[in-house]
């Protein structure tokens, strides 16, 4: 029998790119569910990784303003709020992308509650638009201290601070919190004299009035902003960043950390420095207090606040009752 040698390596070709194509398009099939698959996973980690951050900023909330805030709600577009006690809803996250400028003028709280307050001390002048909390919800601080400038003024008790007096909000224990904070300061003054120099006399608190340049409502306006003894070295738009580097550099950090103590926020710490400027903000405060790095992947949700605290115990089981 005669084999004709061309067409037996002609079939023979045939087979074996047959079978390479095959196993090329079996890889290819493969590959592309491994990478669906993969893409899924990432979807998946990102989900929970927000809505575990969702779910402590709500917290820190909920502790921060326990008589304001009486429960959390999830809408049937998925949409998040917390609910204030007086029947208004506060948006967590409308999930629309901002620059800087347009959260600093139209925050959510999600936005508001970005930035981790350094509760560390800081040496340098932060970073380029690095400034937590200087984004503020304002329709949050309304429900808490008042809508307007009749409202805010009959909330407001005086602070007796250097032996003069200011008003301040008395909601939220904001007025109860400045005053234990001047009684340890004036108590380390004692001890360190050179203090005041950087504290007294206080330049002011309570001031119904806009920020300057812009039509946003000052925390001065609220009653829960203090600003101490100015230097022309304090205010972003008075002094260049080495004249505020220069007296970030002196400023006093006992006084600071008396401050963050007491659930105030120091403008130092901020790219946009305030160095005079400290403000009332627990749910800022409270959230760096209890901060957990996303890659330690803790659980539960809520590791590491004070779950042993029935009030916040209460706070955990109506998180979790709205959003599991």
């Amino acid at each position: 029998m005669v084999i004709n040698l061309s067409k037996f390596r002609t079939k023979v070709l045939f087979c074996i790119t047959s079978i390479t194509l095959v196993s090329l398009f079996i890889s290819a099939i493969f590959s592309l569910k491994v990478i669906k698959e993969s893409d899924a996973n990432i979807l998946s980690a990102r989900s929970s990784a927000y809505e575990r951050t969702m779910k402590r900023d709500i917290l820190s909330l909920m502790m921060a303003y326990p008589e304001h805030i009486t429960g959390v709600k999830k809408s049937e577009n998925g949409k998040v709020y917390i609910v204030m006690k007086s029947g208004n809803e506060i948006i967590y996250d409308d999930e629309k992308e901002k620059s800087f400028d347009e959260k600093i003028y139209n925050a959510d709280l999600q936005d508001m509650l970005e930035e981790l307050y350094p509760l560390w001390d800081t040496e340098d002048i932060m970073e380029k638009n690095t400034d937590p909390g200087r984004i503020r919800v304002y329709s949050l601080f309304k429900e808490v201290y008042g809508d307007s400038q009749s409202k805010v003024s009959s909330n407001l008790e005086n602070v007796f601070l250097g032996g003069s007096g200011f008003g301040f909000n008395s909601n939220n224990n904001a007025s109860k919190s400045l005053q234990k904070a001047f009684e340890e300061i004036s108590a380390l003054a004692k001890c360190k004299p050179e203090i005041y120099q950087y504290v007294f006399p206080v330049n002011g608190t309570f001031n119904y009035r806009f920020i300057a340049g812009t039509n946003l409502l000052s925390p001065h306006a609220f009653g829960i902003a203090v600003d101490l003894k100015s230097d022309s070295r304090d205010y972003w738009k008075w002094a260049t960043p080495e004249q505020g580097q220069q007296r970030l550099d002196s400023y006093p950090r006992d006084v600071v950390k008396i401050f963050e103590d007491h659930n105030f926020i120091w403008g130092g710490k901020w790219s946009h420095f305030d160095i005079l400027h400290f403000e009332y903000r627990p749910e800022i405060i409270i959230k760096s207090k209890y901060f957990v790095e996303q890659h330690e992947k803790i659980e539960p949700w809520y590791y590491g606040f004070p779950e042993g605290d029935k009030n916040v115990l209460k706070y955990i089981k109506i998180i979790e009752k709205a959003l599991n």
